[in-house]
């Protein structure tokens, strides 16, 4: 029988712990739910109101993997959902994980997390901006950093604070709170400084999907900015080789990165940059620092 435990009031029955999961670790499941419960305070705040998309990989990251939109079967009456418009098919319900039994909840179904810039109550109406940062090889997540810092001082000319964290994979996002803004807004705006990205740091960046563009150069991914698009969370860990986890990192830390391995960070060593730096993303749940976009006349401050 799987055990059943009591997570605030809510009994959960939870399957498989001594899985290992990450094979290059040993990391069971009970880990990774271990983890998921200890860094729920931080975790569960960007996931506040947010519809999530699952990557589930309950084999592992070598095993099975796919991303689900739609609330899984079986989910428990208490998990709490909202209806999503999904222009092609209708609209859907998905999983809004608001507490910590529902995160448990999803955390046994091995999951990654994904969100988009909006929320529930404001579908399509982005309160954030993203760029995801995707290194082509041999560049690495150094090169985005190169990048991700012309970001934050192009961002910053136009009034508006960069966030920056790992993917917990190879590269990186940035993440930046802006006025509630319709998201093909957002989205163009975004396009707009991964093109000026381009011309200001040449063979370093591209904004063009093709991948045949890409070996060698970051590729600025302005893309998830669109409504339907998602975005893997702060603190959620990845189906990758090992247990990685998407982790906020300070501007420091981005202008002394000489190697990936200095920003990859696994599970645990979550607690401790958390014991040290708080979170490094708890501005983007604060209103008052969100500001306006410019408006499309406006053009960069002169230096």
């Amino acid at each position: 029988m799987s055990p059943i435990t009591v997570v605030e009031g809510r009994r959960l029955s939870l399957t498989n712990l001594d899985k290992v999961l990450y094979p290059e670790t040993g990391t069971t499941k009970g880990e990774v739910l271990h983890y998921c419960t200890t860094t729920a305070d931080a975790l569960l705040p960007h996931l506040h109101d947010r519809p999530v998309s699952f990557l589930r990989y309950p084999d592992g990251p070598g095993g099975q993997r796919f991303f689900t939109k739609n609330v899984p079967p079986g989910a428990p009456s208490w998990v709490k959902s909202c209806e999503v418009p999904h222009s092609r098919s209708g609209p859907a319900r998905q999983v809004v994980l608001q507490d910590l039994p529902s995160l448990v909840w999803a955390a046994n179904l091995v999951v990654e997390l994904h969100a988009p810039q909006w929320t529930c109550d404001a579908p399509g109406t982005a309160d954030r901006l993203v760029f995801d940062l995707d290194p082509g090889e041999p560049a690495t997540v150094v090169e985005c950093c190169t990048a991700a810092r012309w970001l934050r001082d192009r961002l910053a000319a136009d009034g508006l604070d960069a966030y920056a964290k790992t993917s917990g994979s190879k590269g990186m996002h940035l993440l930046v709170p802006v006025e509630p803004t319709p998201a093909d807004r957002t989205t163009a705006y975004a396009r707009t400084l991964a093109v000026e990205a381009g011309a200001a740091l040449g063979e370093l960046v591209t904004h063009k999907m093709d991948r045949a563009l890409r070996p060698g150069r970051v590729f600025i991914d302005f893309s998830q900015n669109a409504a339907a698009k998602t975005t893997a969370v702060a603190y959620t860990l990845r189906a990758r080789p090992l247990p990685t986890v998407s982790t906020p990192v300070t501007w420091d830390e981005v202008a002394d990165c000489t190697a990936p391995d200095q920003l990859t960070f696994l599970f645990g060593e979550i607690a401790a940059r958390r014991e040290r730096y708080g979170d490094l993303h708890a501005p983007l749940l604060d209103p008052d620092r969100a500001r306006p976009l410019p408006h499309g006349e406006r053009r960069r401050r002169s230096a």
